[in-house]
C-alpha cells in the first residue's frame, strides 16, 4: 500500500479520532469524514511516527485550507504568519481516565 491510503490508515492508527480543531469526536462508522492534514503542508513528509499529521473534520480541513488560499490572495502570495493553533483538546485526557479508575 502506498500514498494517500498507506499514510491515512497509519494516522487513523496513531491518531484518536477526534478532529484536533473542534474536538469531534468520530466513531468507526463516521471515520470517512475524519481527514488527515499535513501540518507542514507538504504531503510527500510523511513521518511513520506521524509527527506531521493531524486529524481533521472534513469542514475544519477545508477551513484550513481556505485561509492558506484566502492568505495567499490577500497577501501577495505569501502564506499567512498567523501561528498555529495551540489548543490541546486531549491534554487532561490521562488524568481523567486514572481519576475515575480510582473511583
Amino acid at each position: 500500500m502506498t500514498g494517500a491510503k498507506a499514510y491515512r490508515e497509519q494516522a487513523l492508527k496513531l491518531l484518536p479520532w477526534i478532529c484536533t480543531r473542534c474536538a469531534r469526536e468520530f466513531p468507526a462508522s463516521r471515520l470517512r469524514e475524519l481527514t488527515v492534514h499535513h501540518k507542514d503542508g507538504d504531503h510527500h513528509h510523511n513521518p511513520p511516527d506521524g509527527s506531521n499529521w493531524e486529524l481533521l473534520c472534513i469542514y475544519c480541513h477545508e477551513n484550513e485550507h481556505a485561509r492558506f488560499e484566502d492568505a495567499k490572495a490577500g497577501g501577495g502570495g505569501k502564506a499567512s504568519t498567523t501561528a498555529p493553533a495551540t489548543h490541546k483538546p486531549l491534554a487532561g485526557l490521562a488524568d481523567l481516565v486514572k481519576g475515575k479508575r480510582k473511583r
